[in-house]
């Protein structure tokens, strides 16, 4: 059996915007109607994605940390899934300064997420329009969907899916970046010993 990669995703937003219970949608295929918002928790999965087992550790913040607790969860993690309340503005509005941190703390490295407007089962509640989503992920780069934790509409199992997938290509295309640092380097040794030989 071949050794399953691994992938660390943190799970950031405003408390209250349904982080736990997408969290739990995905990993149970239920909703869970109450939860203490303050508490953090780690949960494991396995998933077969693309014909290979990838392990993921999903750590679901609580929303409410302080600045030294959030940094330690943004360095730990990989992949990030930026989480707002599509009935909510404000959380809204909390996501371009979550990503220029996680961009602050992961720099020179670019930050892989994903964006997620939840609760879009309450629609006639709605404050975000999904073209404000769309226009907000292109500014970040990265891929936007809207879904609900509570019906289970939209694809919650393909963000998480997406997400790692999205990880191991940026490891990949870092590794070859290494290996072809590292090719340069004995090439530029190489170069120096003859220079001296010759001269």
């Amino acid at each position: 059996m071949a050794k399953s990669a691994e992938v660390k995703l943190a799970i950031f937003g405003r408390a209250g915007v349904g982080k736990s219970a997408l969290v739990v949608r995905f990993l149970t295929k239920r909703f869970i109607w109450e939860y203490d918002p303050t508490l953090e928790s780690t949960y494991r999965h396995q998933a077969t994605i693309d014909d290979e087992v990838v392990s993921m550790e999903i750590l679901d913040t609580a929303g409410q940390e302080d600045t030294i607790q959030r940094e330690g969860h943004m360095r730990w993690g990989e992949g990030f899934v930026l989480v707002y309340d599509i009935t909510d503005r404000g959380s809204f509005e909390e996501v371009l300064p979550l990503k220029n941190i996680l961009d602050e703390i992961k720099k020179p490295k670019n930050v892989t997420l994903i964006l997620v407007g939840n609760k879009a089962d309450l629609d006639h509640s709605r404050q975000v329009s999904t073209e404000e989503g769309e226009k907000l992920a292109t500014e970040l780069a990265c891929a936007f969907y809207e879904c609900s934790a509570c019906t289970g509409e939209g694809n919650i199992t393909e963000i998480f899916h997406e997400l790692c997938r999205e990880v191991r290509r940026r490891r990949m295309a870092q590794g070859k970046t290494r290996r072809r640092s590292s090719t340069t380097h004995v090439k530029q040794a190489i170069n120096k010993m003859l220079t001296k030989i010759s001269s």
